[in-house]
């Protein structure tokens, strides 16, 4: 019987070092692919900054320029947007990695949901993004400046306005992961599409409620985040549907 204990110990030990290797195995491979992108972004750091100031650079008057507030601000701030980009360009290489990591520990159905849930969870974040920067970052900076008070220029510190764009990125982002949350909150039998249904009243006072505290104080970009949260909560529900367990489905 000792012997029996001793060797289910063992085989446990074994088993533990075993996923420990694993892990740091997919930890090595994630962390090389970020910097493998963030070294080939390096060189480009001021570019892409240059290319994220346009929104705001397209609506102040001819001539006007960011400035930069610290000493270091003009190296820094490139080099904190290129380490943003490059995370999430390297995205899917992390989340590949992250996915061969628990994938086979998960049945067969897990493995079937997991996989389009984390697909359309990515691609609806870079949607997200994507929609802040080509329509709700243009008309921000529209409004912003046209309630300037007469004889104030706009003078944004660079490392202020990186800092703004990914807040706005970020929040826009994660919002557009709602019909991803509605899928995971039915699958977990948590709710049902008929209730999603239901409550579709209670859920858009509450995406215009998120929206006017994400955004600024204007009722167009409110509005550019809230209606695309509404289609994107119908978007759910229909999702939902699709996946919901059957009645009676063993």
């Amino acid at each position: 019987m000792a012997n029996d204990a001793t060797d289910g110990d063992g085989e446990i030990g074994s088993r533990l070092i075993a996923h420990l290797v694993e892990l740091r195995s997919r930890l090595l491979r994630a962390i090389g692919g970020l910097l493998a992108v963030l070294i080939v972004l390096l060189p480009l750091a001021n570019k892409l900054y240059g290319w994220l100031a346009l929104p705001l650079l397209a609506k102040l008057p001819p001539g006007s320029r960011l400035i930069a507030t610290q000493v270091a601000s003009p190296f820094f701030t490139p080099m904190k947007l290129a380490f943003c980009v490059a995370l999430m360009v390297s995205m899917p290489w992390l989340l590949y990695q992250a996915w061969a990591f628990v994938a086979p520990g998960l049945y067969k159905r897990e493995k079937r949901l997991a996989l389009p849930l984390l697909a359309s969870a990515l691609a609806l974040f870079y949607a997200g993004c994507a929609f802040a920067y080509f329509i709700v970052l243009p008309a921000v900076f529209t409004f912003l400046n046209n309630v300037t008070p007469p004889g104030v220029a706009m003078m944004t510190d660079i490392s202020a306005y990186l800092d703004f764009v990914l807040a706005i990125f970020l929040a826009f982002g994660i919002s557009f992961e709602l019909p991803v949350a509605l899928v995971i909150l039915v699958l977990l039998g948590w709710v049902t599409p008929a209730q999603l249904r239901e409550w579709r009243g209670y859920a858009i006072v509450g995406i215009f409620f998120v929206a006017a505290v994400l955004t600024p104080p204007d009722v167009v970009s409110q509005l550019l985040l809230a209606l695309p949260m509404i289609a994107l909560y119908e978007l759910g529900i229909i999702a939902a549907r699709m996946v919901a367990p059957k009645p009676g489905a063993a």
